[in-house]
């Protein structure tokens, strides 16, 4: 594991350089770009694959060889939680009460029977119980009572699924890169395009996928784009209904498209991903015949819709000038507004995204656009160094840098004073949405191995690993003379096993006797406070389960309806005769008075026991006479 968290590390560094430094997967112009302003470092970069990083040989060999430190990880994991799945929980160990928060006490069942009442108890609390075998014997060579009881092992299993489904799912991302495709495509209201590389504005391929044959065959065409709004301009809804055909001549279909609700076609599915307003321009000549038309994407730049526009026309029928016979080509960049209104401060702006009142504010140029050279271009750009700017007339006067166009009114939306007489007119807008086409093979993979991922973490953090065990031991014969009340241990206090009685005569508190001494303990391995308290309840359980239904504590005594185990001693409390009231004292004692003798009772029944020998009337070896 310590490797994989290296080779972890290693991967996060290696892809520092892929979010520094423009990717041709990504955005080759941008790399273009690089190049022309970096020319020396920028070759020596890309001999190192800096502008392909996650396609990179040394990337690939870092991110193979954590796949395989996991997976090797993994393996033995995997094996050895299996072997503990199908084992035994570890056996008791001697003294379990001496872990912390063990407790014993002495119980009136004989060890087999407190082992199946411990056995009962652990299996309704959902553990993995192992009793010691018939016959077991413990290294001492007495005969093995003992309970071992384990649960939480889902937690290891959580982590597992953790960390398999964290492999899958970086399994799945890698083989969707390498057998998936995603395209980006601005559609105007009334185009469309079909499932073919050069209609799309921007193309990313795995390194597995043909583009002539693995695209899903489809074209699409967006019949119209429709937008609603809130009074405050916040978006309430975007639509787009399309006509598809999954084949040449085929049947067409109609479909919605809406943000996150995708139209899957075959293996594909594309995605509504942003929209805008596309302006209609018509370029006349002299005499009024048309030399250009065509509608414009404006790029959105404000919540209001206000769109930057960039028109680029290269064919304009004028001349050539100058001795080098530079083209005289035109370029038009400004704001187009939906719905327009004038601010003192900020001049024309848009007060809602809807087209109510469009508006579009242009300033013209004229020059060489360098579009004719081979080197691509942002069509959304415009650079001047070889442009000179217009003074052009409109709606706002004559001789004007910049011109102020209302698409809705026929007399204010045409430019003239340009070049041979040329004029502009932007005689409507249409909306244009933005699809992504994306296929994924192995999306599906990578959704399973997530909510695995988050299931398997959940479990991992929320159960927790603990162990239970109980010993119990056939009770200790108490020596002659000896204080023989039974004592518990509960970690902190010595509970008497004594029962409570009035001590009127020995029948009185020898219904319980003690025939085994029970041990329980346990520990885990996290959350120590909480298993405290389960462990209290579990204990409390298998006392409840142990011990006379009454609830007296048992006691070391004989009786004459079971008979003792060989050794054993009976000890019942037995009143001194020269200690008994008479009735008449008797009914004069108070309650409180009554209770102190009931103890004296008790202590001199103890100390009296030894002489209830084989009939001898004589003192047991090691007691005392009062």
């Amino acid at each position: 594991m310590r490797t994989a968290l290296l080779l972890l590390f290693l991967l996060a560094l290696a892809a520092v350089p892929g979010s520094l430094l423009p990717q041709r997967s990504l955005n080759p112009l941008k790399v273009e770009e690089y190049f022309r302003d970096h020319p020396s470092l920028a070759p020596f970069l890309d001999r190192l694959s800096a502008f392909d990083v996650f396609g990179a040989p040394w990337f690939a060999a870092v991110y193979l060889l954590l796949f395989v430190s996991l997976i090797g990880c993994l393996t033995s994991r995997v094996r050895w939680h299996a072997r503990e799945l199908v084992g035994r929980p570890p056996r008791a160990p001697a003294r379990p009460s001496r872990l912390a928060g063990g407790r014993s006490w002495d119980s009136t069942l004989r060890p087999p029977e407190v082992v199946e009442a411990a056995r009962v108890v652990l299996r309704r609390r959902r553990f993995r119980v192992a009793v010691a075998p018939e016959g077991a014997t413990r290294p001492d060579g007495s005969q093995d009572f003992s309970v071992a009881a384990e649960k939480g092992y889902l937690r290891e299993t959580g982590n597992l699924v953790f960390h398999i489904a964290l492999v899958l799912m970086l399994l799945g991302v890698g083989l969707g890169s390498w057998f998936g495709y995603q395209g980006t495509v601005l559609v105007i209201q009334g185009d469309g395009f079909t499932n073919t590389l050069v209609s799309y504005d921007q193309f990313s391929r795995g390194k597995l996928v043909d583009p002539a044959g693995d695209l899903a065959p489809f074209s699409l065409t967006l019949e119209k784009f429709t937008a609603s709004y809130q009074p405050n301009g916040q978006p309430a809804d975007f639509r787009a209904e399309v006509a598809y055909s999954t084949d040449l001549g085929g049947r067409i279909r109609t479909a919605d498209i809406r943000v996150n609700h995708p139209l899957a076609i075959s293996s594909a599915k594309v995605y509504l991903i942003g929209h805008g307003y596309a302006p209609h321009f018509v370029l006349r000549n002299s005499d009024g015949s048309v030399v250009w038309e065509g509608y414009q994407p404006c790029t959105p730049r404000d919540a209001m819709f206000a769109s930057t526009c960039t028109l680029k026309i290269g064919d304009t029928g004028l001349p050539p000038t100058g001795p080098t016979r530079e083209p005289q080509q035109l370029a038009f960049t400004g704001v187009f507004t939906p719905t327009t209104q004038l601010d003192p401060a900020h001049g024309y702006i848009s007060t809602h995204p809807a087209a109510t009142a469009p508006g579009l504010t242009l300033t013209g140029y004229v020059g060489n656009l360098h579009i004719n050279e081979g080197v691509p271009q942002n069509i959304y750009s415009l650079d001047t160094r070889d442009m000179r700017q217009l003074h052009i007339d409109g709606p706002i006067g004559a001789g004007r840098v910049a011109q102020v166009l209302a698409l809705n009114n026929p007399e204010q939306r045409t430019i003239s004073g340009l070049p041979g007489g040329i004029t502009l007119e932007v005689d409507g807008v249409r909306a244009f949405a933005t699809f992504q086409t994306k296929s994924d093979p192995f999306k599906g993979w990578v959704l399973v191995a997530a909510v695995a991922i988050i299931g398997g973490l959940l479990v991992s953090m929320r159960v927790r690993r603990r162990r239970v065990w109980l010993r119990a031991r056939p009770a200790v014969s108490a020596p002659a003379g000896a204080d023989t009340s039974a004592s518990v241990n509960t970690g902190s206090d010595t509970e008497t096993g004594s029962g409570s009685g009035s001590g009127s005569g020995p029948d009185t508190d020898a219904g319980a006797r003690a025939m085994s001494m029970v041990e329980v303990g346990g520990l885990s391995r996290s959350d120590v406070d909480g298993f405290a308290a389960e462990l209290r309840a579990i204990i409390e359980d298998i006392r409840l389960a142990t011990t006379p239904a009454d609830g007296a504590r048992p006691t070391r005594s004989g009786s004459p309806e079971r008979s003792e185990p060989p050794g054993w001693v009976a000890v019942a409390p037995v009143q001194a005769p020269s200690e008994v009231q008479a009735p008449s004292d008797t009914q004069a004692l108070s309650e409180r008075g009554l209770a102190k003798q009931t103890q004296a009772d008790r202590a001199a029944g103890a100390i009296r026991t030894s002489r209830t020998t084989s009939g001898s009337g004589e003192p047991a070896q090691g007691g005392s006479d009062d």
